[in-house]
C-alpha cells in the first residue's frame, strides 16, 4: 500500500485517496453474505432481502468471516469472494477517516457535474425485481426465498434492498454512461499508472490451471475469450439487478447492460441472457 497517490475521474485529479495493493488475484476469504451471525444463521440475509433496515459497518461485516479459516493459502487457488471488496472499503475508511457512504456520497471520487454516480438512488432510476416466494426457483436457499417490497405479477420490487449491508461491495449506484466512461479511462491507461493497470490485468483461470483459455479473474476485472475476440468485463449481481460492463483491451470501445433481476427462472431465460451478452460483445468489437 502506498499513500497518498492521486486518483480521480479522468482530467480531474484533485483529491488524494489511497492507492491500494492489498489483495492478490487469488482470493482466499470466504464470502460474507451467507455467514452465520450471533443471532441467527445468515446474519445479513434479512437486510439483503429488505426485511431489516439496519446499516452494517465494514468492521461488522468483516467480523462475520474473521473467525473462519481462509479457503486456501494465498497464491495457491482462486475463489470469488465479495468479502475482499469489504476489506478494501474498510481500508479506505481507516485511511481517509470517512465513512464509505460519505466518501462516495456525491460519486467516487469527484465525478463530473451532472454525473449519475453516487452511493444512493436519486432522480429517475431503474427498478429491480425478484420472484416472490411462490415463484422462486426451488434451488434458491431458504433465507433468500422471500423478499420484502411491493408484490405484483409474481415478483417483488426490491429496489434498494441490499444497500445497507454490502459495504464497499455494491456500494455505488451509477449509469451506463458513467460506467462506460470509467472503464474506457481505466483500460486505456488514463486512470492508473501502467504498473498498477498491469497488476489489475494479471489474471488466474477461474476454472483452474487446466482451463487457461476460459474466464480469467484479475483485481476486480475479468477477461473472457468470446466468439468475436477478447473482452474485459465486470459483472455485478445484487437483488434485483444483474449488470454487465464490458470493454475492449484498449478502452476505446465499451458497452453496458443489465437485467432487472438477478434470478433467471427458466433455461430459455439463461440462453437468452447468454445470447444477449454474446451479441453485445460482438457488436462492440465489430
Amino acid at each position: 500500500m502506498q499513500l497518498p497517490a492521486p486518483c480521480g475521474w479522468p482530467g480531474r485529479r484533485r483529491h488524494l485517496v489511497p492507492r491500494i495493493g492489498l489483495l492478490p488475484p487469488r482470493r482466499p476469504l470466504p464470502p460474507h453474505h451467507r455467514q452465520p451471525g450471533p443471532a441467527h444463521p445468515g446474519a445479513l440475509a434479512p437486510v439483503l432481502t429488505g426485511w431489516d433496515s439496519r446499516v452494517w459497518t465494514s468492521a461488522e461485516i468483516l467480523s462475520l468471516v474473521s473467525r473462519h479459516l481462509a479457503l486456501f493459502e494465498p497464491g495457491t487457488g482462486w475463489s470469488y469472494s465479495n468479502t475482499d471488496y469489504i476489506a478494501v472499503g474498510a481500508v479506505l475508511e481507516k485511511v481517509t477517516v470517512r465513512v464509505l457512504r460519505r466518501w462516495c456520497g456525491s460519486g467516487s471520487p469527484d465525478p463530473p457535474r451532472g454525473s449519475g454516480t453516487g452511493s444512493a438512488w436519486h432522480g429517475r432510476h431503474a427498478h429491480g425485481y425478484e420472484p416472490d416466494a411462490a415463484h422462486m426457483p426451488p434451488d434458491v436457499s431458504e433465507e433468500f426465498r422471500n423478499y420484502a417490497g411491493p408484490q405484483h405479477d409474481g415478483h417483488a420490487n426490491v429496489t434498494g434492498d441490499y444497500v445497507t449491508a454490502d459495504g464497499a461491495d455494491a456500494a455505488i449506484v451509477s449509469t451506463a454512461g458513467d460506467w462506460s466512461r470509467f472503464y474506457g479511462a481505466l483500460m486505456s491507461g488514463r486512470l492508473l499508472p501502467a504498473a498498477q493497470l498491469a497488476q489489475m490485468r494479471t489474471t488466474v483461470p477461474e476454472a483452474g490451471p487446466d482451463d487457461p483459455d476460459g474466464l480469467g479473474y484479475g483485481l476486480g476485472i475479468e477477461t473472457a475469450k468470446t466468439s468475436c475476440g477478447t473482452v474485459w468485463d465486470h459483472v455485478g449481481v445484487v437483488p434485483g439487478y444483474a449488470t454487465y460492463n464490458v470493454t475492449d483491451s484498449t478502452g476505446r470501445r465499451t458497452a453496458a447492460f443489465f437485467f432487472a433481476t438477478s434470478t433467471l427462472l427458466t433455461r430459455q431465460a439463461h440462453q437468452t441472457g447468454a445470447a444477449l451478452m454474446d451479441a453485445v460483445n460482438c457488436t462492440m468489437l465489430d
